[in-house]
């Protein structure tokens, strides 16, 4: 029989999978697959696409991975749950919706290391622009026709509006966009929903061309191996309904993300040359730098009682949740927002250049598994540091593909990320208990008013952070020794026939969410891939604390 062959298969159905699926198909010419180990996305699957149940994905085996880290030494030898999407639209169908494109000095700190030049905000700019719909206006920061539709939270009720004068109250700006002229500040925020739905990066750029004839997008096969002919990459192994098959490539382009596409190149032979012959895989290409540079963000939860009854609290009653459910169907009420509706973006010292502590507020007091604190009525904000200097790594434990790999993140392992945790702790009770809260401020419920030294701060954190979810950087582009994409075409050092497009290719954390870089990444890259002239670079001034240039 003869073998399948593609010109281009895509290992991932995720975000940067699902853009790359819509571009590289727009020629007619590109025969294109996309390989997705989860489910579809199913049009009646409620836990989807509405927006308020966020909470029900994560965790459970339908829809989420369910990673975990080693023992973190710092957190008291803790292994953190990190939930991974498991269907098409990857993690963007299960995460909290929230488009932030970080800091456009994330950008040009990615630009200033050697063979990054390319990657600095007046070149990301146009990639940004090119697939946003903001219906809050398009202007020179801003798109207003690309298939992201971003609808800005109102972020207007009675807990809103007295958190953001609070942060003036705090010594905070307000600002018109996080996403365009000046982050730094509080402002309504951008968000992955649409018309009272959850919109994807599936839903975005895949489901409006899966009808193309030259486009093929299955789901439950799992990807076991790469396969290489000397240098070139040939072949992609997977599973499916309990059969192995392989299918040949033009190129083989790994979307997996942070965690999975390491893991998938170590499993083929790409990687730490002494690990991997250790672990008895053949090894193919020797780059040390597969799984390692591993970055993310911890964060916590500051949560206070409510003294009045206007928080999200009574919606989330059992003998409610049919109402909520019924108004959804129309797409209103509480389940048609993720609630992550505005927050912001401050510097914790003057040590720092930009932001680096990212605030999202909640009008309810809820952790991200859905388990409420004692009481009834509250609300929350969640607060970490943006750019830790802490590295971790990820590494296969074993040839067996699906054996989870060993992640470890070493967070609170540096002296800046202890530092900048007790300001993140001490700016959040700052803003807190300013006097526009005083009509709502019933106590301090966690951490707690027992915990006040910097010490019982960071022994509160190693206790009790979670990860924001925004796990990167394990096969950055560069051109250093522990670099593994070229950042000029997204091709794997040393390699032919196979790129990396996802969070493991980041230079570095940005400054926010991950998801909105991600897509930019993947609207760039197509255009490498297929050999374009990248859109021109867009020169606009952005803000710079203290800084009366503007570049």
């Amino acid at each position: 029989m003869t073998q399948e062959q593609y010109d281009f298969v895509i290992v991932g159905g995720g975000s940067a999978g699902s853009a790359l699926a819509n571009r590289l198909s727009a020629d007619p010419g590109n025969r294109v697959l996309v390989l997705e180990a989860g489910r579809s996305d199913y049009p009646w699957d409620v836990f989807v696409h509405m927006p308020a149940a966020l909470t029900i994905p994560i965790g459970n085996r339908f829809y989420d991975w369910k990673y975990e880290s080693e023992p973190e030494p710092e957190l008291r030898g803790r292994r953190v749950y990190h939930a991974r999407g498991k269907l098409l639209g990857g993690s963007s169908s299960i995460n909290g919706m929230i488009f932030q494109r970080g800091n456009p000095m994330d950008y040009q700190r990615w630009a200033a290391d050697d063979g990054m030049s390319t990657w600095d905000y007046a070149h990301c700019l146009p990639y940004f622009k090119k697939m946003e719909n903001c219906l809050a206006g398009a202007d020179e920061y801003r798109g207003g026709d690309g298939p992201l539709v971003l609808e800005r939270g109102p972020a207007d009720g009675p807990l809103f509006k007295a958190f953001f004068a609070a942060t003036e109250q705090a010594g905070y700006p307000l600002t018109k966009d996080v996403n365009g002229y000046q982050q730094e500040g509080f402002a309504p925020f951008d968000r992955n929903v649409h018309r009272g739905r959850r919109l994807s990066a599936a839903r975005a750029y895949l489901h409006p061309v899966r009808k193309r004839p030259n486009l093929t997008v299955r789901c439950r096969a799992f990807v076991t191996r790469i396969l290489f002919e000397g240098k070139q990459a040939v072949c992609v192994e997977y599973r499916s309904g309990g059969t192995t098959r392989t299918v040949r490539a033009g190129e083989v382009v790994l979307c997996g993300g942070a965690i999975n596409t390491p893991q998938l190149l170590q499993l083929s032979g790409v990687g730490n040359a002494a690990e991997l012959s250790a672990l008895g895989v053949d090894v193919v290409h020797d780059l040390p730098g597969v799984g390692q540079n591993l970055q993310d963000h911890l964060e916590v939860y500051i949560q206070y009682a409510c003294t009045q009854p206007v928080s999200m609290a009574p919606w989330l009653k059992w003998y409610n949740r049919p109402w909520v459910g019924l108004q959804w169907l129309f797409r209103k009420g509480p389940g048609a927002t993720n609630h992550f509706e505005g927050g912001g973006f401050v510097r914790s010292n003057e040590d720092v250049a930009y932001p680096n502590l990212m605030f999202h507020f909640l009008p309810i007091a809820i952790r991200y598994d859905g388990s409420l604190p004692a009481g009834d009525h509250g609300y929350q904000v969640h607060v970490g540091p943006m750019y830790s200097d802490a590295r971790g790594n990820v590494k296969i434990t074993s040839k067996d593909p699906s054996v989870h790999p060993a992640i470890r993140f070493n967070y609170l392992s540096t002296e800046q990320d202890r530092r900048e945790w007790v300001e993140a702790v001490r700016v959040a009770r700052n803003i807190l208990d300013q006097p526009a809260m005083d009509p709502y401020n019933g106590g301090e419920i966690s951490p707690g008013p027992s915990v006040r030294t910097d010490q019982q701060i960071l022994d509160w954190v190693a206790k009790d952070a979670e990860t924001a979810l925004h796990p990167s950087c394990t096969c950055r582009m560069g051109v250093d020794e522990l670099s593994v994409v070229d950042p000029q075409n997204m091709r794997v050092h040393g390699l032919r026939g196979l790129r990396v497009v996802d969070a493991s290719a980041m230079r570095y954390v940005t400054n926010g969410n991950i998801y909105a870089p991600v897509m930019m990444m993947a609207e760039k890259a197509a255009d490498l891939i297929l050999g374009r002239t990248p859109l021109p670079a867009q020169q606009v001034p952005f803000y710079r604390h203290g800084a009366q240039e503007r570049s």
